[in-house]
């Protein structure tokens, strides 16, 4: 029951009133049966210093950083871990003993936990898209030892950045989506990353179609593992595609949850949090 004494965690972007973040965390709050509550709240560009200054200051124990202020927040804290620093994102913050912002990123983490038990290690992978979320994924694949990682992206400028962002790691093979060399990556890949927002549930997008149209993924093999980082809707049409070519899927919705059981065991110090309670929300809120 919430109280007086309730403290409470946020999530601050813009928009928030997509996320499926307050019905996860809340659900998992509930289980450990702690005085939390975690709520979401827009925030503008101009107002988040303000925002983040006046949380210091009142029961607020840790926030969730999304679009468009996982970059500009770094400015706003004291301390940054090495994975944020590496990322150029922050998404998770926690007060430290000085009431200062101390800043980390949980999208690793969260990328690879459904990997884990899969043996991954000197294996080939492709990379689909060099946007933000595409970071994370290269440095789990990196993390997890894969021998391998290729690239595949529209955009040139973008491409190009992210392979240098990770040359001290390592060599990232990049290609453009109309590349005749595509086709080899896919058939040679153990795993498929895809980290395009092409199959979401959006006006933006038409729906049934797959990240560089069908004839793209014409040598896709039964052996492939295919992730794919979009979790609404479930399954996504690439996944669908590939169910029918037998491979082995994984969609966005266990990133999502273990990424933010990462963030909630980094507020509570160390807590161990159930994924099955907050997977088990939002399919049932789903």
């Amino acid at each position: 029951m919430i109280s007086s004494k309730t403290s409470f965690i946020a999530l601050i972007g813009n928009p928030v009133s997509h996320s499926l973040s307050p019905i996860m965390q809340n659900a998992a709050l509930q289980y450990l049966g702690l005085d939390l509550i975690y709520i979401a709240i827009p925030c503008k560009d101009q107002d988040l210093e303000l925002v983040l200054n006046s949380f210091k200051k009142i029961n607020c124990k840790g926030l969730n950083i999304t679009i468009p202020h996982k970059e500009k927040v770094f400015d706003l804290c004291s301390e940054i871990s090495p994975i944020a620093n590496q990322l150029k994102a922050i998404n998770t913050l926690k007060l430290n003993s000085e009431k200062e912002w101390s800043g980390t990123n949980t999208d690793v983490e969260g990328f690879i936990y459904p990997l884990k038990t899969l043996n991954l290690v000197k294996k080939k992978s492709m990379v689909l898209g060099s946007g933000g979320a595409a970071r994370s994924v290269i440095q789990g694949l990196i993390n997890l030892n894969l021998s391998t990682i290729s690239v595949v992206s529209r955009n040139k400028t973008s491409l190009n950045k992210l392979i240098k962002n990770f040359e001290n790691q390592i060599k990232i093979k990049g290609f453009l989506n109309n590349d005749n060399q595509a086709q080899n990556l896919i058939e040679e890949a153990d795993l498929i990353v895809n980290t395009t927002p092409v199959g979401m549930n959006s006006s933006k997008y038409a729906m049934n179609i797959l990240p560089y149209g069908e004839t793209f993924w014409r040598s896709l093999k039964s052996k492939t593992i295919v992730y794919d980082l979009i979790y609404n809707p479930s399954p996504s049409p690439l996944l669908k595609f590939s169910v029918k070519k037998g491979c082995f899927t994984i969609d966005g919705m266990q990133m999502l949850v273990a990424q933010g059981m990462k963030s909630l065991s980094f507020w509570t110090n160390g807590l161990e949090v159930p994924f099955q309670v907050m997977n088990d929300a939002l399919k049932t809120y789903l």
